[in-house]
Order: structure tokens, then C-alpha cells, then sequence
């Protein structure tokens, strides 16, 4: 084992439910890789079953400039004292150690950047906080020769800033094997109403789950099933319980991606509301659309370009201007009351699922790490 090439791939979560991260170690290791990956582990961290080496750092600090500060630090210690001949660096919150262990051992290093780091909006709403992330951004990314990021929006925003367009890879899902699908009755779920969805680890501030779950007040035959977890999660419930709508919403925790598609193949409707409120959010292209593609379920999305894009090319959706509640509304009435329209948006979502190949992704991302040589 010790004579193959090794790998350290770095993440600040916990380590459960990054599909992104998960692909990118199995195709290291199919490149001849000894892949290890790190992250941290929390109270309620589910346990983990990898085809590779995991490291999860139990950590003083869960939130804020003291937990970044004490993860770089660890994951500098840690880098510096492993053997690799690769560091991948997921986020800009993991790329300052990686950078200056890759520096002072010679490895080469990738940047994989899910997200418009340094614009999501809890940065925009603390500048200084902010101007701290993008000078270490300012620093390091010119000097990168190996950058990878999520869709074409910010691929061409940061060849904007810097002039490097990273390699694109989106987080189009490869086919795995879900399970057998369990009834609406074995998921606890209702036979008698429609079903709306919104899943994923980031349900945050501006992403529209305070709009939909406010929707709900004026759409009893519906319910709302908001699947993960996110900064909006304490909101959400307080908003919950004081409209009495815990019979129309019903907020379930994160969970292995098997279980999770269990509840998304039995609904009908997927939502992904992002606002246009900054630019991170603005290019976003989110794996719950092409999830909710792959469960054979049309999406309602708000009008941004990477996410209607895909929706209004396909015809496998509905795109509304903003995520009003009143817009929710009528959409969602008009979506339910046109059987043949539901149909068809049912239809052209497979066929999206079908065309949006996940296959050409992992290739997209094989070529990276083989050009390292």
C-alpha cells in the first residue's frame, strides 16, 4: 500500500452527506490513489462506512472565527506531519492550510471551490469578516494552477477576479442503487396530498424555505417536507409552530442520500428557491435539482441562470421571479389543478435525469487529477 501515491482530501464537515467530496475520493482512488479523508466529527455525527480512510477531528470550537482558525491549524499540524503527494482543498475554508503544507512539502495541490466563497451572504452581512476570507483568496489563487468549481456562472466570475477559469465538474449525481421504494404509508407520509420538497445540508438564510413554509398557510391539500439541516433550521420551526402549520410541514434531519431520495421519490414537487440577494447564491446550481430529476419529479425554482437554465431547457419545471409566498401559491395551484401539464413536467424530469449525465462529470473530473501526472 505504502508505494501508491497519496491523497489527503480536506473538507470542514462532518463528513456524512458530501456526495461532491465522497465522488472525488473514489475516483482518486480509482486513479491509483491512497485516499484519506478529513474532517471533523460533531455530537450527533452519524457513523461512517467508506471505501477509504477517513479522519474526523473532534475539535474545542463548532462555529466562528475560532473554529476556522483551530480546523487550519489541526489541519495544518496534520498535513505537515502525513506523507501525501496530493492535498485537495475543499472550500476557501480549508485552503490556507493545504496551500502553505503543499508548499513546504512539494505536493501538488487542488482546489475544488463549491460555492462563490467569499459572497455568500453571511459573509456579505459581516465585511470585515469578509474582507479576512478574501484577502487569504487574494493570496492564494493566482498561485493555483489546479482549480475546479461547480458551474460556468462562477468558473467566469473568478476568471473576472483573477483571470484563472477553474475546470467546471457540476454536481450531477452518478446512478447508484437506492433501495427498493417504500410505500407513502412506510415513509409515515400522507396518500391523500401532494407532497413538496426541499432537501439539503444547506438550508440557509435567502434560500427561500421561510417563503415556502409561509406558502403553506394557504395550501392545505399540500405538505411540505424540508429534509437537512442549515443556518434558516431554528427559523423554520419557530415559524412552524407559531402558524400552526406542523400538520403541513414536516422538518425531518439529515440522513444517509438512500434514505433521504426515499422521501424525495415519493413526492411530487422539488423546490429550490435561492434568492438573488448576492452573487453566490445568484450562480448557484444546487445537487438537489438534478436529485429531484433522478427521483422523476419536476422542480419549482426561482429565476436565476444556472437553475432555470436547466429547468426552462428541459421544460422540467416551473421558474418564478422571486420566492413570494403568494408566488408559491400560484404556482403551486395551477401546477396541481393542470393534470396534463403535471404529467408532462413529470415526463420531461426523467428525461432531464436521463440526459444530465453524471457519467460526464466524473470524466471532467478524472482529467484534472490525471493532467497532475
Amino acid at each position: 500500500m505504502y508505494h501508491m501515491r497519496r491523497a489527503i482530501v480536506t473538507v470542514t464537515n462532518d463528513l456524512v452527506t458530501d456526495n461532491r467530496v465522497h465522488r472525488t475520493c473514489v475516483v482518486l482512488q480509482e486513479l491509483g490513489y491512497n485516499v484519506l479523508l478529513v474532517g471533523r466529527v460533531l455530537p450527533r455525527s452519524a457513523v461512517l462506512d467508506r471505501p477509504y480512510e477517513t479522519k474526523r477531528m473532534r475539535l474545542l470550537f463548532n462555529k466562528g472565527a475560532l473554529f476556522y482558525a483551530e480546523y487550519n491549524v489541526r489541519l495544518f499540524f496534520l498535513l505537515l506531519f502525513s506523507r501525501f503527494s496530493l492535498v485537495v482543498a475543499n472550500d476557501l475554508d480549508t485552503l490556507l492550510a493545504g496551500f502553505l503544507a503543499s508548499k513546504m512539502k512539494g505536493g501538488e495541490l487542488v482546489y475544488d471551490s463549491h460555492e462563490y466563497f467569499t459572497e455568500v451572504p453571511e459573509l456579505a452581512a459581516r465585511p470585515a469578516v469578509r474582507r479576512v476570507w478574501l484577502s487569504i483568496e487574494r493570496w492564494i489563487f493566482p498561485k493555483l494552477k489546479k482549480v475546479i468549481t461547480v458551474n460556468d456562472s462562477i468558473a467566469d466570475a473568478y476568471k473576472d477576479r483573477y483571470g484563472l477559469r477553474p475546470a467546471v465538474v457540476r454536481n450531477i449525481p452518478m446512478p447508484r442503487e437506492l433501495g427498493a421504494l417504500q410505500s407513502r404509508a412506510e415513509l409515515g407520509l400522507p396518500t391523500d396530498r401532494s407532497i413538496l420538497i426541499m432537501q439539503g445540508s444547506g438550508i440557509n438564510v435567502q434560500r427561500g424555505a421561510e417563503e415556502a413554509v409561509l406558502a403553506m398557510k394557504e395550501l392545505p391539500g399540500c405538505l411540505l417536507l424540508l429534509v437537512g439541516g442549515g443556518d434558516a433550521w431554528p427559523v423554520l420551526e419557530q415559524l412552524v409552530k407559531d402558524h400552526g402549520l406542523a400538520d403541513r410541514v414536516r422538518m425531518l434531519p439529515r440522513m444517509p442520500y438512500e434514505a433521504m431520495m426515499q422521501y424525495t421519490r415519493k413526492a411530487d414537487l422539488g423546490l429550490s428557491l435561492d434568492k438573488d440577494t448576492n452573487l453566490n447564491y445568484r450562480f448557484s446550481l444546487p445537487n438537489k435539482l438534478f436529485d429531484y430529476f433522478r427521483a422523476g419529479i419536476p422542480a419549482l425554482v426561482t429565476d436565476l441562470p444556472e437553475v432555470a437554465g436547466i429547468v426552462r431547457k428541459y421544460d422540467a419545471g416551473i421558474v418564478l421571479p422571486s420566492p413570494e409566498p403568494e408566488l408559491i401559491v400560484e404556482a403551486v395551484r395551477k401546477w396541481a389543478a393542470d393534470a396534463p401539464r403535471t404529467a408532462a413536467l413529470r415526463r420531461n424530469a426523467t428525461f432531464a435525469a436521463v440526459s444530465l449525465d453524471g457519467q460526464r462529470e466524473l470524466e471532467a473530473l478524472k482529467a484534472v487529477f490525471q493532467e497532475l501526472g
